[in-house]
């Protein structure tokens, strides 16, 4: 959060937002501030180009090896949700059983 409150204060045209205006911007929303937090996010970002931080970091996340887990998490999600709908199956079977005459019929 602190650091989009930076952003959105370089889109609004400050360039080098303070501590202050990041504190008033995160405020706004009604959420805690921490001080150090705020600190640390102005100390590193103050006096740089906000658009050449940003190409920096793409180009360190294009260079970074990426790791493909998605197979086992497809698996397991897909099992999952196949043992979800025998679940539903069951129910349904079992909510059709009485079809409701049980309880219309009782006198």
């Amino acid at each position: 959060k602190y650091l989009a409150a930076y952003l959105l204060a370089t889109l609004g045209g400050n360039a080098s937002p303070s501590e202050k205006d990041i504190k008033k911007i995160i405020s706004t929303i009604g959420a805690d501030v921490d001080d150090e937090k705020v600190a640390a996010v102005v100390a590193a970002l103050n006096g740089k180009d906000i658009d050449e931080v940003i190409a920096d970091g793409f180009s360190k996340l294009s260079a970074a090896p990426v790791a493909s887990g998605s197979s086992g998490a497809a698996a397991a999600s897909g099992a999952a949700a196949a043992e979800e709908e025998t679940k539903e199956e069951e129910e349904e079977e079992e909510s059709d059983s009485d079809m409701g005459f049980g309880k219309c019929f009782i006198t």
